[in-house]
């Protein structure tokens, strides 16, 4: 009913069109992976600040305490690790927490020897040791996050086999994920406990795309040859798990609550590389976002009649992390953190809020 256009390769993802904002005009700064991926999930390009998820964690903390509040799933980690979603000068315990194996998401979990009960006095002994440990050690954030992390894993230990057993959906979600399909079981099964985590209060869950076993990194759509074959291999894989996110989401009153952001570090090219393939382009590209407060059904901005700069409501990716901070009820100006002398924050000296796109 909105019109929105949607690829041919996305036809799932297009019966979900009327719950979308799609912003054609998105602006980065870097051609490069590093810097573009760095930018997209800190706003800097160039060295280690705290990641988006890091920044929403510190401000508004968790709603579970039995599961870590900051989950990344990535089969395959990116090529920029750990710095994307590292909490840098932020304190240690705002990191998120990596998922790679997706059979066996959180390592360690079960105690073979000892009881709960006794788990615990063993634990309690262990902590007064850490505190005397920490007193000569002040304003030392990973060992205190080190210390909170033995506290979060014996309470983790009777929700988190739950919280990530994807097996305990009915037959008809996993089918709505896809993952009764080779193709999009990986994908699926990552976006289907990522819903589970959100459903249980954890705070951001951001889920990397890495079904080609042929790489090794999460650029999985970096097709600068083999675009026709690649490309719709991948939105192959994708496509069925992310219309089943939006509408189980929405299906479970969870999706006017939940904000989903769905794109990469940049786009590509509207010219071709080579005979079959696509360059790097963060000068116009799209994303979308849905749910949480968000105007449904809409395009926002456009580039020129080539597809190359944006030039309608042009959105740079610190506008997006100001107006992603506004949808989770944050002011973006106000939630600094002081280090080094000076008052540090996600959008630095950037960032105008978006009014275009919100409900």
């Amino acid at each position: 009913q909105s019109g929105i256009d949607v690829s041919e390769l996305f036809p799932q993802v297009a019966t979900c069109a009327d719950d979308l904002c799609v912003i054609r005009s998105m602006v980065a700064d870097n051609i490069n992976h590093n810097g573009a991926c760095l930018q997209m999930n800190t706003g800097e390009q160039a060295f280690s600040r705290p990641s988006l998820g890091s920044w929403l964690l510190y401000g508004l903390g968790t709603e579970n305490k039995n599961l870590p509040g900051y989950v990344v799933i990535s089969p395959a980690q990116p090529a920029q690790g750990a710095p994307l979603w590292g909490s840098s000068f932020l304190p240690a315990a705002h990191q998120g927490t990596l998922v790679s194996d997706l059979k066996n998401p959180i390592a360690n979990l079960k105690n073979g020897r000892l009881s709960l009960e006794r788990q615990r006095e063993q634990l309690d002994t262990l902590q007064q040791l850490n505190a005397l440990h920490l007193k000569e050690r002040q304003n030392d954030t990973e060992l205190q996050a080190r210390i909170e992390s033995f506290e979060l894993a014996f309470r983790m230990q009777r929700e988190a086999p739950e919280a990530f057993d994807v097996e305990r959906e009915s037959p008809e979600t996993k089918k709505l994920y896809g993952l009764d399909s080779k193709q999009t079981e990986t994908f699926g099964r990552q976006c289907l406990m990522a819903r589970r985590l959100i459903e249980r209060g954890v705070r951001v869950v951001q889920v990397y795309h890495t079904q080609n076993a042929n790489r090794t990194s999460c650029q999985m759509w970096d097709q600068h040859a083999e675009l026709k074959k690649n490309l719709i291999d991948n939105c192959a894989s994708t496509d069925q798990p992310i219309a089943g996110l939006l509408k189980d989401l929405k299906g479970r009153g969870l999706l006017k609550d939940t904000l989903v952001v769905w794109g990469g570090e940049f786009g590509r090219s509207p010219t071709a590389e080579g005979t079959d393939g696509r360059e790097h382009h963060p000068f116009g590209f799209s994303m979308w976002m849905a749910g949480a407060g968000i105007k449904p059904g809409m395009v926002y901005g456009a580039t020129d009649e080539y597809g190359w700069h944006a030039v309608e409501n042009r959105v740079h990716v610190h506008d997006l992390h100001a107006t992603i901070l506004h949808l989770m009820g944050i002011e973006h100006t106000k939630l600094t953190y002081r280090y080094g002398g000076r008052d540090y924050r996600l959008t630095d000296v950037h960032g105008t809020l978006v009014n275009g796109i919100l409900a």
